[in-house]
């Protein structure tokens, strides 16, 4: 159980945590949480303080901190040098109040990175999250990375708290970025809280809702000292509570009701009404503070027990594959059979660490599990942990709502683990399209095991890290979510596996596409001594739509039996394997129809292989016809930069053919734009240039492209050329 001590005197309580454990406790005490931001919106710190007000840590480090220590949850050496988050981590905390207010509640926190090529970390720790922290800036507000990480939210339903952080920071604007909540991500925000001042002079938080200021004293702010509401401030309070129960009551009918009969509405009252809104996705408790300066962070704790969700709250479904894959309601019940999913690999010198996700059930170190997305493949649970960063706590069983991590058991990012009683499967995680590729070999060839391992090990763990051997070259090729994403594998391969490297010149995910519709006629007829092949496949193919789910699309619209029902499939296949590589630059083809109409089979000389090879050939055929164009990916991109050099910035991206959407002007300039990748390298090197080393950017995926003609003739001749030189 949790020990705490409290010393008390007027106005002040000062509270001090010792040996934090995380109990057994009721379901409806429990908080799985995500922190997720924009690069340097002070996710990372905030998540420290989280720590430390907790009792996890007992001293405080900064994540580019001058002891080199750096942050708890930063724990890759790469992570501490570099100052950024690369893997998401694990931990476990308890909290009862920022005043001992509060029943002992259980938080476990994914902190995920910011910067965009680690994206897949987020998308697998909102998976498996019921509510997030949405930590903004308070100069910058919402910014490219804030709108992917809540795009990313919305897809898996995760209720969240925006936190406005940096409110001691110049340009700090509480008001106006929670306008941009509302502008940017379509929210409804509520601002639950009042800071008191901003920049330099922000001291302080007005709860409107308790009507109480609060202040942080101490050498880390673990002094909370509770006042009543400074007279200056007594109005704003007033309006602030006025605004609080108005916006809510929009979204929440029962106390809609009280407000239009205008009755009086107690704190319980509001908070439950805010709760109720917020795990119904009708609106964002919007509060601030200041993670560095050790401001809010345990009012923001309070926030995520009062109005995020516990784990029964949430409903989570899986397909029942004993059933045609109906949807089955996963229950968040101990007592009844268990089903988890394994969300996140992670190697050490012990072996495979698989983070799991427990939704129904109570699983036992020396259990019996099955991988249902593996054929019902047994394995056995030797020993769980709960994690604490790279620390770890044994543990002898885990129960519906925790998350923990096993030793032992070897899976895949995505898979569902049942206890054999169900055989259902959890839906998996969104993975992203890879967007870069490099050639790489190991310098050395007395390396190429470690070199082959670390790929192993590495496209195991990240999804969205490929690897694939280019049929013409035979190089080994490894693809991801940007440069930073590759160079920091690469990295990995020498530290982690004393295999150094050679890279080739990065290069663009191109993909191949169709601009109209075309015919398919296509008859294979072979003879070979006894039996021979014959298939005769008609059809079409043509563009999907741009809003398309799937980048290619097989329709059946076979009557009669013209071709016999067994040999669709294989038809299926013939056109899978043709959009796997386009004929004008080599890349995949996407953003195609291919359908069957019509077609003959003959009753000895048909066979699956034949109408496989039909359905190829005939696809050949359709796609010279079909207007084949090539696509390149478009990267969102966002600059800041000191607003002397906003021309020369603009010049620049003008350059490189991007397209600018939108120019915010303040202390510094923000600049939003669209810039092919293939533009875009070496970009860091001319930006520095640019503004004297004051700029900085981000960059992620928006959509594909097609390229300007006279670069698509330019890629076609080399391509051409490449392919005639190794003929030779």
């Amino acid at each position: 159980m949790l020990e705490a001590r409290s010393f008390q005197t007027p106005g002040i309580t000062f509270r001090k945590r010792e040996n934090p454990v995380a109990a057994r406790i009721p379901l409806e005490r429990i908080r799985n949480i995500g922190i997720s931001a924009h690069i340097d919106s002070g996710k990372t710190t905030l998540t420290e303080r989280v720590l430390f007000y907790t009792g996890r840590i007992h001293k405080i480090h900064e994540v580019r901190g001058k002891d080199g220590v750096g942050a708890k949850m930063d724990s890759m050496d790469l992570e501490r040098e570099k100052g950024i988050t690369i893997q998401s981590a694990a931990t476990y905390c308890v909290w009862n109040g920022s005043q001992t207010q509060l029943e002992p509640h259980n938080i476990n926190i994914i902190d995920t990175p910011g910067h965009v090529d680690f994206t897949i970390e987020v998308e697998r720790a909102l998976r498996v999250l019921d509510g997030a922290i949405l930590v903004l800036d308070s100069g910058k507000g919402v910014q490219s990375q804030s709108i992917t990480v809540d795009k990313q939210m919305k897809r898996y339903r995760v209720p969240r708290i925006a936190f406005v952080n940096k409110m001691d920071n110049p340009g700090a604007n509480y008001e106006r970025v929670a306008e941009m909540l509302k502008e940017k991500l379509g929210h409804h925000p509520v601002k639950l809280q009042v800071p008191i001042g901003a920049e330099a002079d922000f001291r302080g938080i007005i709860d409107p809702i308790r009507g109480k200021a609060f202040f942080f004293d101490g050498d880390d702010g673990e002094i909370i000292r509770e006042e009543e509401i400074p007279a200056e401030f007594a109005d704003v309070a007033k309006s602030a509570r006025e605004k609080i129960i108005q916006d809510v009551a929009d979204v929440d009918d029962e106390l809609a009701e009280k407000f239009i009969n205008e009755e009086p509405i107690s704190i319980e009252e509001l908070r439950a009404a805010i709760r109720r809104a917020t795990l119904a996705l009708k609106m964002t408790p919007v509060m601030c503070g200041s993670a560095i300066k050790n401001k809010g962070v345990q009012l923001l704790l309070d926030g995520v027990v009062h109005y995020l969700p516990n784990p029964t709250e949430v409903v989570n479904e899986a397909h029942d594959q004993d059933n045609n894959e109906e949807k089955v309601v996963v229950e968040s019940d101990a007592s009844k059979p268990f089903v988890g999913l394994a969300f996140k690999l992670q190697q050490d010198k012990y072996g495979q660490l698989t983070y799991f996700r427990v939704y129904q059930g109570t699983v036992t170190a020396g259990d019996t599990i099955f991988n249902v997305s593996n054929e019902m493949r047994k394995v056995r649970v030797p020993r769980m942990f709960r994690m604490h960063s790279d620390d770890r706590e044994e543990i002898p069983s885990a129960e519906a709502g925790d998350i923990v991590a096993f030793y032992g058991v070897e899976a895949s990012s995505g898979e569902t683990f049942t206890d054999g009683k169900v055989n259902w499967t959890l839906t998996s995680m969104h993975v992203p399209a890879a967007v870069i590729s490099l050639a790489v070999a190991p310098k050395d060839r007395s390396a190429e095991a470690n070199f082959s391992k670390a790929l192993n090990r590495f496209t195991k763990e990240d999804p969205t890290f490929r690897v694939h051997q280019d049929e013409e070259s035979q190089q080994t090729i490894i693809s991801g979510m940007g440069e930073l994403h590759l160079d920091i594998y690469m990295e990995r391969m020498r530290r982690e596996y004393k295999c150094d490297v050679v890279a080739g010149k990065p290069q663009v995910a191109y993909r191949e596409s169709i601009t109209k519709k075309a015919e398919i006629n296509y008859t294979h007829k072979k003879q070979t001594g006894g039996s021979g092949q014959y298939a005769k496949i008609m059809g079409y193919i043509e563009p999907l739509p741009a809003d398309a789910v799937e980048s290619y699309e097989f329709v059946d619209d076979i009557t009669g039996g013209a071709i016999p029902r067994e040999f669709i499939g294989s038809c299926d296949k013939g056109f899978r394997d043709g959009v796997k590589k386009g004929t004008l630059i080599g890349f995949p083809i996407v953003g195609v129809r291919a359908a069957i109409n019509d077609g003959a089979a003959h009753a000895v000389d048909s066979s699956e292989m034949a109408f496989k090879t039909a359905a190829l050939m005939g696809f050949r055929e359709a796609y010279a016809k079909a207007g084949p164009t090539i696509l390149e990916p478009i990267m969102k991109v966002e600059i800041d930069a000191p607003t002397e050099f906003q021309g020369s910035v603009v010049g620049q991206v003008n350059q490189r053919r991007g397209v600018i959407l939108e120019t915010v002007a303040g202390e510094s300039v923000n600049i939003t734009c669209e810039v092919p990748l293939n533009a875009m390298f070496g970009y860091s090197t001319d930006l520095r240039s640019a503004t004297q080393g004051k700029g900085t950017f981000t960059m992620e995926f928006a959509r594909y492209a097609v390229v300007p003609k006279q670069e698509q003739d330019e890629m076609i001749k080399k391509y051409k050329e490449k392919l005639a030189a190794e003929a030779k």
